[in-house]
């Protein structure tokens, strides 16, 4: 198995630090909103890298964070008269509806930058000790960049190049630094900010502190594989090799995995270009499913441009595979009982063959858009060569194959049972009562249930309407 690594920017073979076990740690979302279709990206592949890891048999521990101590979240509180962790909390619930509407399994671990709050003291703490970190008159604590030989080593960057030295300090508006490149590690508060006491000053932890801290308390010093997005390189990853291998002396990864841009209509997405859109908008109009599906029909290193025709084709091409597995299991039910016959034999065998095919592209970089090409072939195999007269038998043997497949991209090959038009009608007045009766909870209950079905509710000033997906 061969990884890109952006750290050397060549493949890699794969060698785990412990034989059979994968240590993988993924950047995850800052909690202040709900989650737009460029957080989906990193969620969605890394979630099946995750999952081809199990697939070839690794015991996979996955880290994903959710930062819910920032800027934007305590700016969110003060606008909503409510304390940080009201609007942290809300979405990181939010966030967990539309990973799971995704398909995106639970990590192992979701740590709370909140509640790791004494493991950065700590570390912070050692790099101040170390001579690696120094603190300022006002109490802010700053990593010192010069004292890591090899700052720049991931992104590429030169530090003679970053260097502005002295000159520039008073532009920054940061005095108390030593070096203009100098990061913080940990920020006195200003007025209306959540704090925690520390030795320096009451304030709160610097952005990179967090994963450095969350990585080593659930993985260790050393972790085989770190992911986020291309933006995250730097200075976000950046400053966490220099933070986690100056506290540790240690390597920190062994491999750095980064997903390409999301591009909409082949333009930056950004609210004010009006071209911003939340995984909750795209599932008024599609089953998140076909979003998944879209994520992985490119390389994951490559910009990938979301637009409305080509979440259509996305859509028609995971019908065809949805389609392809009902007519499998229809042979299935079926039940034909005669001996598999060796024409049948001999298509199992391509199938195997086409296995092989997925494997290999998986194998080579996460190549999911040559993986998805084999399940194609796999659908027109079956299709070709299933008929009234096919054995239960062959049709199991094409399942078994299939079906292993679409789990590892995250496919659902089970279609969602349909609902009655008189049913939707009926819960829609549950929930319209619900709302009556201030029962939020029971309300957004039965709309994320119809959801689930492929039911999309538009509340208007003439009342819900709904939709099919």
């Amino acid at each position: 198995m061969k990884i890109f690594n952006t750290l050397s920017r060549r493949k890699e073979e794969f060698v785990p630090i412990e034989e059979g076990k994968v240590r993988m740690y993924v950047c995850g979302p800052t909690v202040y909103n709900l989650i737009h279709i460029g957080n989906a990206r990193p969620m969605i592949f890394f979630d099946t890298v995750r999952r081809y890891f199990e697939y070839r048999g690794y015991k996979v521990n996955y880290v994903s964070n959710f930062t819910d101590v920032d800027d934007k979240i305590i700016n969110k509180a003060i606008e909503e008269g409510v304390d940080a962790a009201v609007i942290s909390q809300r979405y990181i619930d939010e966030c967990k509806k539309d990973m799971a509407a995704m398909n995106v399994l639970p990590a192992t671990k979701n740590p709370l930058a909140t509640q790791e709050i004494g493991g950065m003291e700590d570390m912070i703490g050692e790099l101040i000790k170390s001579g690696h970190a120094y603190v300022a008159k006002d109490g802010t604590v700053y990593f010192r960049v010069k004292s890591f030989k090899d700052y720049g080593k991931l992104s590429h960057k030169n530090i003679d190049e970053l260097q502005s030295g002295f000159r520039e300090i008073k532009v920054t508006g940061e005095d108390g630094k030593e070096d203009s490149n100098d990061f913080v590690l940990w920020k006195p508060k200003k007025d209306g900010e959540p704090f925690w006491d520390s030795p320096w000053s009451k304030g709160r932890p610097g952005w990179h502190i967090e994963c450095s801290v969350m990585s080593k308390k659930y993985l260790g010093d050393q972790i085989d594989i770190h992911g986020g997005g291309e933006d995250l390189i730097f200075p976000h990853h950046e400053n966490e090799i220099a933070q986690s291998e100056s506290a540790s002396g240690k390597s920190f990864a062994n491999y750095w995995m980064h997903n390409a841009f999301l591009n909409i209509d082949n333009k930056k997405m950004s609210k004010s270009a009006g071209n911003f859109f939340t995984v909750r908008d795209i599932s008024e109009k599609y089953d998140l499913q076909v979003l998944r599906f879209f994520m992985l029909s490119a390389h994951y290193r490559s910009p990938l441009n979301f637009s409305a025709d080509l979440m259509e084709a996305a859509k028609n091409s995971l019908e065809r595979i949805l389609t392809g597995v009902d007519n499998i299991k229809s042979a299935i039910q079926r039940d034909n009982k005669a001996p598999i016959s060796d024409a049948e034999l001999s298509n199992l065998e391509i199938a195997k063959v086409l296995k092989d095919k997925f494997v290999a592209a998986m194998d080579d970089d996460f190549n999911t858009a040559d993986a998805i090409s084999a399940i194609f072939e796999l659908i027109k195999l079956s299709n070709t060569t299933l008929n009234e007269t096919s054995t239960a038998e062959y049709a199991k043997g094409l399942l078994k194959v299939i079906e292993p497949l679409c789990d590892v991209l995250g496919i659902i090959t089970e279609r969602k049972t349909e609902i009655l038009d008189s049913e939707i009608e009926d819960l829609i007045e549950q929930r319209t009562q619900a709302r009556k009766d201030k029962d939020f909870a029971l309300a957004d209950k039965i709309r994320n249930d119809l959801l689930d079905k492929g039911i999309v509710l538009e509340d208007t000033r003439e009342g819900v309407k709904w939709k099919r997906s």
